[in-house]
């Protein structure tokens, strides 16, 4: 058998003979398929698909040529697509703010293996993690974000990632709104975490305002980052039963041991190939 870590992803207008097609493709040119996902959406009209395959043969088409040679189907089928080896570890970067629950939790999946991911540089408008980022030899950023320096900071931000081939944007508790334009150039490569009580609890002390509510469950909501604000597709949730007892401090400390798993979470399907947008929702397989 040969290599195993490829993928196949694709989405495109539903119709009749797509899995045919693609599994005849992969069939011809000595390509087996070890995991297939694929779902089709009713309402959007759109089909999702997504194969694990590795070569088989000594002279199975090399996955080099696999894109050329592919690419006359994706065209018949007016398909969004890509083909990924998952050996590969994506370049990503890091912005935090004063919370470092979720950067911390991050380094620490990367530094054991758990995320297959190369952290290319630490971003933030504090100085308060450049020791970790030191510790875990990661160059550290600090920008002074303010109303007349945002723009330049962003520009700053865009122009790494174009010298470093980032291919995703971590939001670890960044506490800057990043503007429309910025957004807009990186879509779909923006990741954000936020509790969830919005839109009920905003603003500041969204604990203290949950506590006096009363709440019983609390839980984190990461997703792809749009031009409107904390409205972007969702990709990964989870919640915990919380009751009386529970103080604003004490919902603080669930509230961002979930944020981290559901952070993590969300960038390893990303980083897998397993999310797929779909208009303001995206299909995620497991």
């Amino acid at each position: 058998m040969g290599n195993m870590s490829h993928v196949l992803c694709l989405s495109c207008p539903d119709r009749v003979g797509i899995v045919a097609r693609v599994a005849g493709f992969l069939e011809k040119q000595g390509w087996n398929i070890l995991q297939s996902d694929q779902f089709g959406d009713t309402e959007s009209g759109n089909f999702f698909l997504r194969m694990s395959v590795e070569s088989v043969f000594s002279d199975s088409l090399p996955a080099v040529q696999f894109p050329n040679c592919f690419t006359p189907i994706a065209t018949e089928f007016d398909m969004q697509w890509g083909f990924y080896d998952l050996n590969k570890k994506p370049n990503v970067i890091i912005l935090v703010s004063k919370f470092g629950h979720c950067l911390n939790d991050l380094l620490f999946r990367v530094e054991t293996g758990n995320l297959g991911m190369t952290v290319k540089g630490i971003i933030s408008n504090h100085d308060t993690f450049a020791s970790l980022a030191q510790w875990h030899q990661i160059p550290f950023y600090s920008k002074n974000v303010v109303p007349e320096t945002k723009t330049a900071v962003e520009t700053w931000i865009s122009n790494f990632i174009e010298e470093e081939d980032i291919e995703l944007i971590i939001l670890a508790r960044y506490m800057q709104i990043l503007s429309q334009q910025f957004c807009h150039r990186h879509r779909g490569k923006i990741i954000n975490i936020h509790h969830s009580f919005l839109p009920s609890f905003k603003g500041a002390h969204p604990y203290r305002q949950a506590h006096r509510r009363g709440v019983k469950l609390i839980g984190a909501t990461a997703h792809y980052v749009t031009e409107d604000l904390d409205e972007g597709p969702i990709i990964e949730q989870s919640v915990e039963r919380v009751d009386h007892r529970y103080t604003p401090d004490m919902l603080t400390a669930v509230s961002r041991d979930i944020e981290s798993l559901v952070l993590a979470r969300a960038v390893e399907g990303h980083i897998q190939h397993r999310v797929f947008l779909n208009g303001t929702k995206t299909v995620v397989f497991r």
